[in-house]
């Protein structure tokens, strides 16, 4: 499996694409979209999609994982981020790519263990995971990354219990609504 995994923001947006088989992840790819603050938005928008195609494009990956939007005390920053993070899924649409969202807090518990990590702990199991010799450099291209990761194992998790009788799938698939893969498509992917 092939998952790209997005880290918007307006002046920088991470992605990341990591193949998984089995059990096993390795990165492939990754990157950070700088767009200038002078720049008109619509331009620094146009760029991420565009960036995000030809990621895309590159890398075929069957679908992308994309990190939601954390609304904290700075309204214009969120609203910011907002507009990249659409700029990504219209590239996503664009290319016929299934996409699927986590809270910066699912991606924690799924790849760190606890949905309290810092950026320093999502840096270290990202390296582990994708046993990469180095840091994943800046912190958003960690990021993405870490949501591929968080998107290949949850997955995972769902084909299995699909496998073993539904009823795990379905309580699962209930609880993460950014999950869109249905099963037959896991099973495909996994076979």
């Amino acid at each position: 499996m092939i998952v790209l995994g997005i880290d918007p923001g307006l002046a920088n947006t991470g992605w990341g694409v990591i193949e998984t088989r089995g059990s096993v992840a390795r990165a492939r790819a990754y990157g950070c979209i700088h767009t200038e603050a002078d720049e008109p938005l619509h331009e620094r928008l146009g760029q991420i999609c565009a960036q995000i195609e030809q990621a895309i494009s590159r890398y075929e990956p069957g679908s992308v994982a994309i990190e939601d939007i954390f609304f904290g005390q700075n309204t214009r920053s969120a609203i910011l981020t907002a507009h990249a993070r659409g700029a990504a899924l219209v590239a996503c649409s664009q290319c016929g790519v299934e996409v699927a969202s986590y809270t910066p807090m699912q991606i924690k518990q799924s790849v760190v263990g606890t949905g309290a990590a810092d950026k320093r702990q999502v840096t270290y199991m990202v390296r582990n995971v994708l046993a990469l010799d180095h840091d994943p450099k800046p912190d958003h291209c960690a990021d993405a990354l870490a949501a591929a990761v968080c998107h290949a194992n949850l997955s995972r998790t769902f084909a299995m219990s699909a496998a073993q009788g539904g009823a795990a799938a379905r309580t699962l698939a209930r609880t993460r609504s950014g999950l869109t893969a249905s099963t037959e498509h896991d099973r495909r992917v996994d076979a």
